[in-house]
């Protein structure tokens, strides 16, 4: 039965395939700059179960480009702000909310907690990231990574490709290094920047969890890079 909501998606995709966005079950993991905005396309087109993973809590500096970020919304669980947003697109979505980090030992039991169609890895710290892309490549589980968006600014420079054969992203070749030393040289689908990062626009920090430095960034560019994610997620399924 088609939602009135979901008319236009219909209209453009047809009922069979609209049928198959609606029985998929899709998650994501990372909330922050480019992860919200991958799930929020995701759950407007149309998913009828989505899983979000992500500890962090809605900083300052995350109001220039991250989805949940308001000045009213400071403190709050990143996750948990979108799942009120995600039930107010669609109140039948199957909507699982984890707030948690993910490490080594909680991402087997993760992936194995339902049969899940595809993953989206919107992760941004190297640990973690590449374990969930190690478990994921093994159960044969779909995937897709963001790569780098951080100290770059021209959207027509974002592309997708195998992580093999990705260029001027720091992001990209610390993965690759980290899934060579783990023995898996397998295709993995991503989405990156052939743009040269601003070396300005990178600083070295302390106080941030798990990281070393931090990048300037732009509204619109983790955006560019979430809508690419939940294209490549959507067409597949």
């Amino acid at each position: 039965m088609e939602q009135a909501w979901q008319q236009r998606t219909e209209l453009l995709f047809g009922e069979e395939k609209m049928n198959r966005i609606r029985a998929a079950r899709v998650l994501v993991v990372g909330l922050g700059g480019v992860g919200a905005y991958a799930a929020e396309m995701i759950c407007r087109a149309g998913v009828g179960h989505l899983v979000i993973v992500d500890a962090d809590t809605v900083q300052p500096t995350n109001i220039n480009r991250q989805l949940p970020a308001l000045q009213t919304t400071i403190g709050r669980v990143k996750a948990e702000v979108l799942a009120e947003r995600f039930k107010a697109i669609n109140p039948d979505l199957e909507l699982t909310v984890h707030a948690l980090y993910l490490k080594d030992d909680n991402i087997p039991q993760l992936l194995d907690s339902e049969p899940f169609d595809f993953i989206v890895d919107a992760i941004d710290t190297i640990s973690p990231k590449c374990f969930l892309l190690a478990e994921a490549l093994k159960r044969r589980i779909k995937v897709v990574s963001s790569m780098g968006a951080g100290a770059k600014s021209d959207i027509t420079q974002v592309r997708f490709a195998d992580l093999w054969e990705t260029y001027h992203c720091g992001l990209s070749k610390a993965v690759r290094k980290r899934l060579q030393k783990m023995g898996l040289k397998r295709k993995l689908p991503v989405v990156f920047s052939t743009e040269q990062a601003d070396e300005k626009a990178v600083i070295l920090v302390e106080d941030e969890r798990n990281k070393k430095s931090t990048c300037g960034t732009v509204s619109y560019m983790p955006a560019v890079f979430g809508c690419y994610l939940a294209e490549y997620v959507i067409k597949r399924l």
